[in-house]
């Protein structure tokens, strides 16, 4: 599908106006979608949120699908910009800890309410849209990477042992990260996060060289 080309081309061709119109539009349907999915959010209710008319919304992303990618793009790189610098230095057990710890509370600040934004999305629409589950491949990648890097950097200095598998390592901890965020929306606690994530660095750990 050629949409992702497409849509770099539009944004380089946009007037400031245009740019910022398009982000309205992107950061209300990120919000309504985030609440009500992808499925319970239309164009009309876009429309109304962001101020803007059928036709700009058409303009922008040709169709309702091309702006559930966009709002894809846009959680992935929002929660990213608020994971750093965290994200970016990964690379000790108090790192990880604390990177995650900080997650919990974001999902104590707001009740437990919500799950992933990332994570929502993919479970919604990994399985009816194809598009959509190669952008969320994508997402998650990029959210798994900074833990796969900082990892890799304790094991060439030495500190984690040359038998951890430091790819599998990483998935796992992304993987207890979406998890333990789906129990605790339903939960409405962080404690089924908290022990999810703990467990996993706790196995990391334990491939430290001592």
């Amino acid at each position: 599908m050629s949409a992702p080309a497409k849509t770099g081309e539009s944004k380089r061709r946009l007037t400031t106006g245009g740019r910022k119109t398009r982000e309205r539009i992107i950061e209300a349907a990120a919000e309504l979608m985030f609440h009500r999915g992808a499925g319970g959010t239309s164009i009309p209710d876009i429309q109304a949120a962001a101020g803007v008319s059928a036709s700009q919304i058409y303009h922008y992303f040709g169709d309702k699908q091309g702006l559930v990618l966009a709002v894809i793009d846009h959680q992935t790189d929002t929660r990213l910009a608020q994971q750093r610098p965290l994200l970016d230095n990964l690379d000790s057990i108090e790192a990880l800890r604390e990177w995650c710890d900080r997650a919990g509370s974001r999902q104590d600040e707001r009740g437990c309410e919500g799950g992933c934004e990332i994570g929502s999305l993919a479970s919604e629409l990994a399985d009816g849209d194809q598009s959509a589950r190669t952008r969320l491949v994508s997402a998650f990648d990029r959210w798994e990477g900074p833990i796969r890097s900082g990892l890799a950097r304790m094991q060439a200095r030495g500190e984690l042992s040359e038998r951890a598998d430091t790819a599998a390592l990483a998935t796992a901890l992304l993987a207890a990260i979406q998890g333990g965020m789906l129990l605790s929306q339903v939960r409405r606690s962080s404690t089924a996060y908290r022990q999810a994530v703990s467990a996993v660095i706790d196995h990391i750990e334990s491939h430290l060289v001592r």
